[in-house]
């Protein structure tokens, strides 16, 4: 087993060139992208909006090592705040480590 950092962005799905851009020039090696269908949190309930897809939410989710972990929360900082990311950063322990 070996240590590594799960990172999960909650954001706007429009954003996800954006989002996964920052992740990938952090040097992580891979994700995955969930689309989320409803929710609740600081700005009242929402849910999936299939006209303009503007108010739609989505996840990604990567397991990277500790310093690329740091890279992305630092590199997403700036859209804390003006696009309401949701930024989760856990330690886990990954039994298949020659994937990350």
């Amino acid at each position: 087993m070996i240590e590594r950092i799960r990172i999960e962005v909650l954001y706007d799905a429009p954003l996800r060139d954006t989002v996964v851009g920052i992740v990938s020039g952090a040097g992580a090696k891979g994700y995955t992208l969930f689309n989320a269908s409803g929710g609740m949190g600081g700005g009242g309930r929402w849910q999936e909006d299939q006209v303009t897809g503007a108010d739609t939410k989505a996840l990604l989710l990567t397991i990277v090592s500790p310093e690329i972990a740091d890279a992305i929360v630092e590199a997403l900082h700036p859209l804390l705040e003006t696009h309401g990311l949701l930024i989760l950063k856990s330690a886990i322990e990954v039994v298949r480590h020659d994937k990350f």
